[in-house]
């Protein structure tokens, strides 16, 4: 069974979304998962490669690291970060099915989209817990 949402007015175009990076500094908003339909994280970068670096080899801790949300679901190119920040923030205002609707149509598989980037697939995390 599917549910559709339909999204409000307020989404906007998508701009350059879903294709290859032909230039590692360009604006992006990217999403992650830690599996189709799980926890889910929007952020925004000039360097989408080296941000999903960063992610995946856990060289920051953060939300990412704590949940495994590492696999990049959705991405869109923009020509400024200007506008690349205001469509991150207007993503973290959707309701939780909005992001999900928009992942499905562009990545209905929730494949993780890194690996046609150059990444190899994504290992679990390694935990490191305290004392």
């Amino acid at each position: 069974m599917y549910f559709f949402v339909t999204l409000n007015l307020f989404q906007g175009p998508p701009c350059h979304s879903l294709g290859t990076m032909t230039d590692e500094r360009q604006p992006c908003v990217y999403i992650l998962a830690s599996q189709a339909r799980g926890t889910l994280y929007i952020g925004v970068t000039s360097n989408l490669l080296a941000r999903l670096w960063q992610h995946r080899t856990a060289a920051k801790d953060g939300f990412t690291q704590r949940y495994d949300v590492m696999k990049l679901v959705y991405y869109e190119r923009f020509e400024a970060m200007e506008p690349a920040i205001a469509r991150e923030k207007q993503l973290k205002r959707w309701h939780r099915q909005w992001k999900i609707n928009l992942v499905e149509t562009a990545n209905p598989d929730w494949h993780d989209l890194a690996i046609g980037l150059g990444f190899s697939p994504n290992q679990p995390a390694t935990r490191h817990r305290g004392p």
